[in-house]
């Protein structure tokens, strides 16, 4: 059978008095580690294995760039910031789209100025580089937002108030609405400047009207680099909904790219077939029941997605789907004050009432379901009132 059990990296010996020794490893080693572990998103032990690496041999630039990205991608900007200088200016100056993904991580910094600097600098060393044409088309978005004039941001009371309101709407009120242009520009401004709750209504209103105006709102949402990417992939998933034969241009992994919606799926590709199965499952059931509308099956879609992107990567086992379906379904009962208890969901499901009350606590504790539900109420009485 062979020693296939032995750790990687010791060595017999003959001497009996030691038993095994280390065995150094090379560069390669450690990189191709980090790499593997990179793929499979666990992004703690692959800044492990890279710093290693960078240990090995300090004036490798490769390494210092990978590691770099890593930290970019660990949301720890400043960091690779400092790390894409170093490699510029100390190890390889060729390496010139370090600029280019500085300008990014100043971006989602709120430091604007600096990215603007930074994609000049990047296309004026390097005019014909990789990411050229990615840098002159973000400065074109930042002239364009510059002369829209968002340099006010949303107060708290604004921002509630816009949200509540949207929230308050009906559908043929907001299709009606969506054709004023200084409407469409607030809620312009509102997606970049408000809460991630504000967001949040505004993509999910987007993708209900199903018109152009909200067709553009969010294609100029998902191309935009200093976006969250779950609310970026929430966009996308609403993009699918209205054009599922479509395609758009994505900011991915430090460039634009042609996404084709047929063929998106969320958090791609890490997205489960055992997170599949809860959807399916939830649907199955939501049909069978008098209590669901076309908009409910859309709401419990979003619920799920935000779960699983917020959780991401730390997503609990799934080890019975029902379980977590029922969970989820109760989530929406919730959110939207159904006549429907954790006592007949777990009767439905064929699971206990604990596990119900277990994994709808989970994933009210990420999205704040709760909360979000009252504040659609008081919204509601509000309108009613002002009716009456």
């Amino acid at each position: 059978m062979g020693r296939t059990d032995r750790p990687r990296g010791l060595l017999k010996t003959e001497d009996p008095s030691k038993k095994i020794i280390p065995l150094k490893q090379d560069l390669n080693y450690y990189f191709q580690k980090g790499n593997y572990y990179h793929r499979k998103n666990k992004l703690a032990k692959a800044l492990l294995f890279l710093n290693k690496a960078i240990e090995v041999e300090p004036g490798n630039a490769k390494s210092h760039y990978r590691l770099a990205c890593l930290l970019s991608q660990s949301s720890r900007l400043r960091e690779a910031n400092r790390v894409f200088k170093h490699v510029v200016s100390n190890l390889d100056p060729g390496l010139t789209e370090c600029y280019y993904l500085m300008a990014i991580n100043y971006g989602l910094m709120d430091e604007m100025e600096k990215a603007r600097r930074y994609l000049q600098k990047y296309i004026q060393i390097s005019p014909e580089g990789e990411m050229a044409e990615e840098a002159r088309d973000l400065l074109m978005v930042m002239e364009e937002n510059e002369e829209e004039d968002y340099t006010s941001v949303f107060t708290g009371e604004e921002n509630e108030a816009l949200e509540q309101w949207l929230s308050s709407q009906d559908r043929g009120k907001l299709l009606e609405i969506f054709r004023n242009r200084e409407f469409s520009a607030l809620l312009q401004k509102a997606l970049y400047q408000g809460s991630d709750s504000l967001k949040e209504v505004i993509i999910h209103l987007c993708g209900w009207v199903k018109n152009e105006a909200g067709i553009t709102l969010l294609k100029d949402f998902v191309v935009n680099p200093w976006v969250k990417e779950r609310l970026r992939q929430l966009a996308l998933m609403q993009l699918k909904e209205i054009i599922p034969r479509g395609s758009v241009k994505v900011f991915s992994e430090g460039k634009i790219v042609d996404e084709e919606l047929v063929s998106y799926i969320p958090g791609m590709p890490v997205w489960r077939e055992e997170w599949q199965e809860v959807l399916d499952c939830v649907s199955s059931h939501m049909r069978r029941s008098p209590h669901y509308r076309d908009k409910f099956f859309e709401d419990a879609r979003a619920i799920w997605f935000d779960f699983v992107n917020q959780a991401y990567p730390d997503m609990p086992r799934i080890v019975k789907p029902e379980t977590w379906a029922a969970g989820l379904e109760y989530c929406l009962v919730r959110f939207h004050f159904l006549n429907l208890t954790q006592k007949k969901l777990a009767q439905i499901y064929s699971v206990s009432i604990s596990s119900v009350g277990r994994t709808y606590k989970q994933i009210n504790d990420l999205l704040k379901i709760e909360q979000k539900a009252f504040r659609n109420m008081l919204a509601f009485l509000a309108l009613h009132d002002r009716e009456d």
